[in-house]
């Protein structure tokens, strides 16, 4: 199994989608011995901007970034909210992926998404509480976006492990790193 694990937080070791990652791929490689994972820090190094004309270093960069993506079976993603959305180092790897030919087709029935056979765990933070069933259910734009984006691409098996919360109160964090730590002590390998 070939994992592929990102991360796009700036808070470095304070940041809570990074621990959950961590963890998550942990599991993911204890559960199948002899997996290897591709770690990417889109903090640490973000990619370069989608243009319509990248040169010749920023489209060796983008098109690495993809190639991760078309080698790995499983995809694991620490996507912390800001702003109500997904920090712009994320949104910029999200980019390099949307390649025509590579990822999705246009066809007679619109867009077909080309990459059905990953699977994608989703670390999700939050400060607050954002779910269906909250006042502020509107503002949420990380998840949502994510879900339709990778859906584009055809997948299908998304998986999100979140802590929402986390800036609510410390016993609200500890609720919340509590449940995720468990739903991840339930990954399966497959």
């Amino acid at each position: 199994m070939n994992i592929l694990h990102i991360d796009s937080s700036v808070l470095g070791e304070h940041s809570v989608s990074r621990q959950l990652s961590a963890a998550i791929a942990a599991r993911l490689q204890a559960a199948a011995p002899g997996a290897t994972v591709h770690y990417r820090d889109l903090a640490a190094q973000p990619l370069p901007q989608f243009t319509a004309a990248p040169g010749a270093a920023e489209g060796e960069i983008l098109a690495a970034a993809l190639e991760q993506v078309l080698a790995a079976d499983v995809i694991v993603i620490g996507a912390p909210m800001y702003n109500f959305a997904i920090p712009s180092q994320l949104k910029s790897w999200l980019d390099a992926l949307a390649v025509p030919g590579k990822t999705f087709q246009y066809g007679a029935n619109g867009p077909e998404g080309l990459l059905g056979a990953k699977r994608v765990i989703i670390a999700s933070t939050r400060g607050g509480y954002y779910g269906a069933d909250t006042p502020m259910a509107a503002l949420e734009h990380q998840e949502s976006h994510l879900r339709a984006f990778l859906g584009f691409l055809g997948i299908k098996q998304i998986e999100i492990v979140r802590a929402e919360g986390v800036k609510v109160s410390d016993a609200a964090r500890a609720q919340a790193m509590t449940a995720a730590f468990e739903q991840i002590g339930a990954l399966q390998a497959a």
